[in-house]
C-alpha cells in the first residue's frame, strides 16, 4: 500500500502540497497526473522519505519501496551488471560471506564442522532469497529494456545519459520490489522498449504510483488515476483515458451548477435591491442577506495555464543550409558513425529515428561542433545560425541560481524586463522567477532550459529529445511552434508527434549509419 495522508509541504514561501491524501491499495496500479511544477515529484519523494513533510504523513506499507527518480545516481565505476546487483544488498553480502568462508575452508582457517554448517546455512539463506536467480532476472530486464549482451561488462559512466536512466529504471525494475515508484519511466524509451514496459508494468502484481505525460503509456497500465492540482490529489477510477472522460463531465457539471447558483443569486439580488428601502419588507430582506452570507460559491472552472511562445528566425540562410560529407566518430574503441552523409535544404525539417546509442545525439554534437568528428567534415551555409537544444540541457542548470539569473547568464544585454516578459510566457510569472532551480520539477527545468534556448537568435534548430519532461500542453505547444518555424529543423526524437506532425524528412540513424526512410511533405 502506498498513501499519503493530509500531505503539506512548502519550499520557502512556495506552498506545493496543501493537504495532498490518497490510498492506492496492495495491487493497484496508479498514475500520478497534473501540471509541471505541481507538486508531483514532490509527493513521490514524500512518500519515499526523501523529503520530510511539513504536516500529515506519507509513506508505505507492506513490503520493500523501489524507486526511480528522474536523476540516475548510478555507481560510474560500477559495471552494468555489478550495478544491477546492488539491487540485492543481502544476496551481495552472503556472496561476500560465502567467499570468505570458502578461503578460510582451504586454509583451514578455524573449526572445518563449524565452517561448513556456517557455509550451509548460508546456501540455505541464498537460495531463500532466490539467488540463484538473480543473474536469469537480471538478464530479461536488461533484454527488454535494449541493451545489448556485449553491453554487460561496459561501466556506467560509458552509456548515455538516456542509457544510465535505463540502467536506473533496470535496477528498480529487477528487484520487483512489493511497491513501486516511478518518476517519468517512459523519458529515453523508443517505442519497443515503451512497449515491453507497458507489459511489465501491466504483469506487475504489486502497488504502483507513477507519474508520467503519456496517456497511451497510462491507459495500458493504470487502473486509476492520481490528479494533482493546487496542492490537493483528487482521484479517479480507470486508465487516463477514462479519467479525461470522468473529468470532462465533472467539469461541465460544475460549470453548470455555478451558472444556475449565479442565476439564483441575481435573482436574490434583485430582491434585495428592490425591497431594501421598504420598511415592511425589511425582516424578508434581512433574512436573504443572511442566506446569501452563507451559501458556499461554486467555482467555475478554470483552465489550466499554457506556454505561450514563438519560434522566431533571425534572416534567411542560403538554399543549401548543411552538408555532412563522410562523417565518422569513435569514442575509445566504441564506432558510433560511418561514412555518414547529409544534404539538408533551407526549410527542411528534419527527424533523426533509431535506437538510443545508435547516434543521433553525437551527429547532433558535430553539427553543433560540440565535438569534432574522427572524419569527414561538416558545411554551414554563411548565412546559418544553429542553436542546439541538448536533451540534457535541463540538467546543465545552475541550481544555486533562480530561474531568472540562470535566464539572465545568456541574455546579453537585455533588461530585466523582456526577460521577464519571455518567462512569463513559459508560466514563470511574478515571484516564480525568483524560484531556486533546485526545487524546480524536471518539466520545469525543461521550461528554463526552453527559455534559454529561444533567447538565442537562430534561424537552424537543432534539437535532441526537445519533448522530454514536458506535460502535454507544453508537448502540444512546442509542437505547433515547430510546425511553424520557418527556419531549418534537425531533431532527434522518440516522439511520434514530430514525425507525424512536423517533419518533412526522416531519417534513421542506426548501426553507425544515416538513412533516409521517409520524404513525407514539401517543405
Amino acid at each position: 500500500m502506498i498513501f499519503a495522508d493530509d500531505v503539506h509541504k512548502s519550499f520557502g514561501a512556495l506552498d506545493v502540497l496543501r493537504g495532498a491524501s490518497f490510498v492506492v491499495a496492495d495491487g493497484e496500479r496508479a498514475g500520478l497526473v497534473g501540471p509541471n511544477g505541481g507538486g508531483k515529484s514532490t509527493l513521490l519523494r514524500c512518500i519515499a522519505g526523501d523529503y520530510p513533510v511539513d504536516s500529515g504523513a506519507a509513506g508505505h506499507r507492506g513490503g520493500a519501496l523501489g524507486f526511480l527518480r528522474q536523476e540516475a545516481g548510478l555507481d560510474d565505476a560500477n559495471s552494468l551488471v555489478d550495478e544491477l546487483w546492488q539491487a540485492f544488498p543481502e544476496a551481495l553480502r552472503i556472496e561476500r560471506e560465502l567467499a570468505e568462508l570458502a578461503s578460510r575452508i582451504e586454509q583451514g582457517d578455524g573449526d572445518l564442522d563449524a565452517l561448513i554448517d556456517e557455509q550451509a546455512r548460508l546456501f540455505e539463506e541464498f537460495e531463500h532469497l532466490d539467488g540463484y536467480r538473480i543473474e536469469a532476472r537480471i538478464g530479461r530486464v536488461l533484454d527488454g529494456l535494449g541493451f545489448d549482451p556485449e553491453d554487460r561488462d561496459k561501466r556506467c559512466s560509458e552509456f548515455s545519459g538516456g542509457w544510465q536512466m535505463r540502467i536506473a529504471l533496470a535496477k528498480v525494475l529487477v528487484r520487483r520490489p512489493e511497491n513501486l515508484l516511478l518518476d517519468e519511466p517512459t523519458n529515453h524509451l523508443d517505442a519497443k522498449t515503451r512497449n515491453w514496459l507497458a507489459e511489465e508494468l501491466a504483469d506487475y502484481p504489486g502497488t504502483l504510483v507513477m507519474v508520467t505525460h503519456d496517456g497511451e503509456f497510462l491507459d495500458r497500465v493504470a487502473t486509476r488515476i492520481l490528479d494533482l492540482r493546487d496542492g490537493m490529489v483528487e482521484g479517479y477510477t480507470g486508465n487516463y483515458s477514462e479519467y479525461q472522460r470522468q473529468k470532462a463531465e465533472k467539469l461541465q457539471q460544475q460549470d453548470r451548477a455555478a451558472a444556475r447558483q449565479e442565476r439564483e443569486m441575481e435573482k436574490q439580488e434583485r430582491f434585495l435591491e428592490r425591497f431594501r428601502a421598504k420598511a415592511t419588507k425589511a425582516t424578508a430582506v434581512k433574512s436573504r442577506e443572511k442566506q446569501l452570507a452563507r451559501v458556499e460559491r461554486v467555482e467555475r472552472t478554470k483552465k489550466d495555464a499554457e506556454v505561450h511562445f514563438q519560434l522566431n528566425t533571425m534572416g534567411r540562410t542560403e538554399r543549401d543550409v548543411l552538408l555532412v560529407k563522410h562523417i565518422g566518430h569513435q569514442y575509445s574503441d566504441n564506432v558510433v558513425l560511418i561514412d555518414v552523409n547529409l544534404h539538408v535544404e533551407r526549410g527542411q525539417k528534419v527527424a533523426l529515428l533509431g535506437p538510443n546509442g545508435g547516434g543521433k545525439s553525437t551527429l547532433l554534437k558535430i553539427l553543433a561542433r560540440e565535438i569534432t568528428p574522427t572524419v569527414g567534415a561538416v558545411e554551414w551555409a554563411e548565412r546559418a545560425r544553429p542553436g542546439y537544444y541538448d536533451q540534457h540541457q535541463d540538467e546543465a542548470l545552475d541550481p544555486g541560481r533562480t530561474v531568472i539569473e540562470e535566464v539572465r547568464a545568456v541574455a546579453g544585454n537585455k533588461p530585466d524586463v523582456e526577460l521577464r516578459n519571455v518567462l512569463g510566457r513559459f508560466l514563470f510569472r511574478g515571484d516564480d522567477v525568483f524560484k531556486p532551480i533546485r526545487v524546480l520539477s524536471g518539466g520545469e527545468r525543461s521550461r528554463v532550459a526552453l527559455a534559454k534556448f529561444l533567447l538565442q537568435p537562430t534561424n537552424v534548430l537543432l534539437l535532441d529529445e526537445p519533448t522530454n519532461h514536458l506535460d502535454r500542453t507544453t508537448r502540444r505547444k512546442l509542437l505547433e511552434a515547430l510546425q511553424a518555424y520557418e527556419g531549418t529543423i534537425i531533431c532527434a526524437s522518440h516522439d511520434p508527434g514530430i514525425v507525424e506532425g512536423v517533419a518533412t524528412h526522416v531519417y534513421e540513424v542506426k548501426d553507425g549509419e544515416c538513412q533516409e526512410l521517409l520524404h513525407l511533405r514539401k517543405a
